[in-house]
């Protein structure tokens, strides 16, 4: 870290990010589970970013549900909505930008964030995946006898495809803002900012 960079206050080491970003968005992609929205959510706001779900504003566009959309539809039609839609939500940054976990896997969809984004993979081991999960019943894909095997083949077929993000973060049980605050010291590494990570705050939840 350069002298610059360790005298920088909060708000320049913001600037500085914002400046090497430009009109680019950090766009979260992994696994279901992974965290995606909740550490997304946490970055945008310690940046003074917007945030957007993409899985939500699919479900704005339809005026239906995800798993609605994959039980009328297929999840080939699903794909080819969710590709329009991120397209469109890429052409508006910068923003942090959360996708489902199969949006990354489509070739058109990976050529436009990488075109107008910074990707971001969290990476999560399949314990914690499981545990995050199962609290919800809102998951099309593991509709199954035996959902833990069906996010085990998932890992095994998206992993080497997530890979292909410009940053990875592994994620683990730990605070979100913990998390958050690895992503934007990693945002900057890679954008090459002067920024200094441990000056950005993120805030805490107060519940």
């Amino acid at each position: 870290m350069t002298p610059d960079a360790q005298n920088q206050s909060p708000e320049a080491s913001v600037a500085a990010l914002l400046e090497r970003l430009g009109s680019r968005s950090v766009v979260f992609v992994g696994l279901m589970g992974a965290g995606k929205t909740a550490i997304g959510r946490k970055v945008a706001q310690a940046l003074g970013l917007g945030f957007i779900d993409s899985d939500h504003e699919i479900e704005a566009v339809s005026r239906m549900t995800i798993p609605e959309l994959f039980e009328r539809y297929g999840e080939t039609e699903f794909r080819a909505l969710e590709q329009r839609v991120i397209g469109r939500v890429l052409e508006n940054g910068p923003q942090v930008l959360s996708t489902g976990g199969g949006a990354f896997m489509n070739a058109q969809t990976r050529a436009a964030i990488g075109s107008h984004g910074v990707s971001v993979w969290l990476k999560a081991e399949l314990d914690l995946l499981m545990e995050r999960v199962s609290k919800k019943q809102n998951r099309p894909l593991l509709q199954n006898a035996d959902p833990r095997a069906v996010l085990a083949r998932l890992m095994d077929e998206r992993y080497p495809v997530y890979a292909l993000a410009d940053i990875t973060v592994p994620t683990r049980d730990d605070r979100k803002e913990a998390i958050a605050s690895e992503v934007i010291e990693a945002l900057c590494e890679h954008l090459g900012s002067p920024c200094r990570p441990c000056s950005i705050h993120v805030s805490e939840d107060h519940e």
